[in-house]
This record gives structure tokens, sequence and C-alpha cells, in this order.
């Protein structure tokens, strides 16, 4: 705990994971300077821009969003005028008539760009990605490193992405995997269980197991949009939740029973205590199953 008020929690050498100011936020600190994927949430930047004086005096030179929610972007706007884009020298120093007035870039997907576009209430345009790519995938380079920006299509939303950092060998998300609650698939805004289910599975296709008794590898670690740090059997053990409770949903609706009476048996019981705990979570995933289910098929 810092004296923010904000964990840090040292992840790799040069990466940490700041939790405590919204969404969990992924900080990577290398001679470019600082890039952080997720911004928190608005209310916490100033001890978000603590935490990090606390671990370099280095500028923040890119924000990464891969979830439009509040918790996510709220501080896009104050952490990237705190920082300095990496475009300065290119720019012969005059960033002036750049969006943020020469802060720290802003990247999405255009699907996140798009959906905090139409907010209300409105963001900033400070707050607004200044860089979206339209392609599944994104690759750029930072600190000696590659980065690889997935996107996750119907997922959580219609506007999901993670963050594969190659070399530290860490996956950053947003709300498709939260250890502390059941996700919360937006149908009405493009989310649906099967997109749910795709992206869990792609997370683990881009995680490595750890091999503790040849190497003492610890593996791929991931840090979901809440909660704990994980690994690749974590998001096995989240995905199976998941698959789990569909296949019961689907199976009572081809019994024929309605929203209600499928509410009725209960039929994520067995992860209640885990993932349900916040009132209405567990109602709410099991109705979005069910109206993801009952969508019909584009």
């Amino acid at each position: 705990q810092s004296a923010s008020g904000i964990e840090v929690l040292k992840v790799r050498r040069n990466f940490y994971m700041l939790a405590g100011a919204g969404g969990n936020i992924g900080v990577q600190i290398g001679s470019d300077g600082i890039v952080l994927v997720n911004a928190g949430a608005a209310s916490a930047t100033g001890q978000v821009l603590a935490a990090l004086k606390t671990l370099t005096d280095l500028p923040i030179r890119y924000i990464i969003d891969v979830d439009p929610g509040p918790d996510f972007v709220g501080g896009n706007e104050k952490l990237a005028r705190a920082g300095f884009t990496i475009f300065t020298n290119a720019l012969g120093g005059n960033t002036a008539a750049l969006p943020n007035g020469g802060g720290a870039s802003i990247l999405s997907h255009e699907s996140i760009l798009r959906v905090m576009s139409r907010a209300k209430p409105a963001y900033a345009g400070g707050a607004l990605p200044n860089e979206a790519f339209f392609t599944t995938r994104k690759a750029i380079r930072m600190n000696d490193e590659g980065l690889e920006i997935f996107y996750q299509p119907a997922a959580h939303t219609d506007a999901d992405a993670f963050v594969l950092f190659r070399a530290s060998d860490v996956v950053v998300t947003g709300d498709v995997m939260d250890t502390t609650r059941f996700p919360v698939i937006d149908v009405a805004n493009g989310g649906s269980i099967e997109g749910e289910i795709a992206a869990l599975n792609r997370l683990i296709d881009l995680t490595i197991a750890p091999t503790p008794y040849i190497y003492k590898d610890v593996g791929t670690y991931v840090i979901p949009g809440h909660g704990r740090l994980s690994e690749q059997m974590e998001v096995v053990d989240y995905r199976d939740m998941v698959v789990l409770v569909r296949d019961v949903v689907a199976d009572l609706m081809k019994q024929g029973k309605s929203l209600d009476e499928i509410k009725a048996t209960r039929p994520a019981l067995p992860y209640e205590t885990r993932y349900g705990t916040e009132p209405g979570v567990t109602e709410a995933f099991v109705e979005a199953i069910y109206r993801s289910l009952s969508a019909p098929a584009k």
C-alpha cells in the first residue's frame, strides 16, 4: 500500500499493477517513459499520479484504453495532460496544435472511442483517445518491448481489448475478466455470452502456464479489470465457471422455462459465494445469458 492509498504491486522488474483507483491499471516503465493500460476513475487521478511518482520521475507517454467504463477511462484527461507525447521530437516541439496540447497519447480500438464519444454525460475532448485503430490487432513498440493490442468483439460489451506485453509476459484486460464478481455482459450494448467465452478463450491462448519445478517460472501474469493478479489457471477456472452457468441456463431454456423460472433454480449457485456477493450481480448475469441466448442469430 503506497502513501497515496493506491495499492502498488510489482509484477515484473519494470512492470507494476495499481489497484484501488477504480479499474486495475497496468504500468510499464522504461527508457521511453511510462505506458499505462487503463487510467482508473477520474476521482482517483491525484492518487494515481502520486503512486507513479513513487516509482519513477519519467513522464507518462501512452495511455492504452481497453474498456470504455468510467472506472477505466475517467482519469484519461488529467493523466494525459500530466505526461508528454512520444512524438515531441518528431514534431520539433510544436505540440500545441495536438488535441491534448502535447500530453501523453491515448490509444484505443475504434469501438472504445465510439462508446466514449456518445457517452452521457459527455467526456471532455482531452479524455477521448487521439489514436484509434480499426483492425483486430495493433502492435507498437515502447520501452524496448513489443506490445500487442487485441480487440475482442461482442464480449462483455462491443468494446473490449487486451494488451499483451511480450517481454514482460503480462496481459492487461478490462472487465472481460473480473475476479470479484460474475462478468457483467451488457447485451444492450453489443455484449454476448458467446463473445465473453470467446474472449476468455483468447486470453487463455495468450498466456503460458507456470513451470515452477524446473525453471521456477511463474508463467504469464494477467491483470484483470478488477480483482487480484492472476495466472493462466485462474483464467481457465473463470472461463469454466462462465461456460458451466451458460450450459445450465441453455438446458433450462430447452426445457421451455421462462427467465423467472430459470432464476428460481439458481443456476449459478455453486459460484454465488465467490462471484455473487454484490447485490443483484448473480441475477444480472443469469439474465444476460438468457437474453444473449434468446437473441436471433446474426
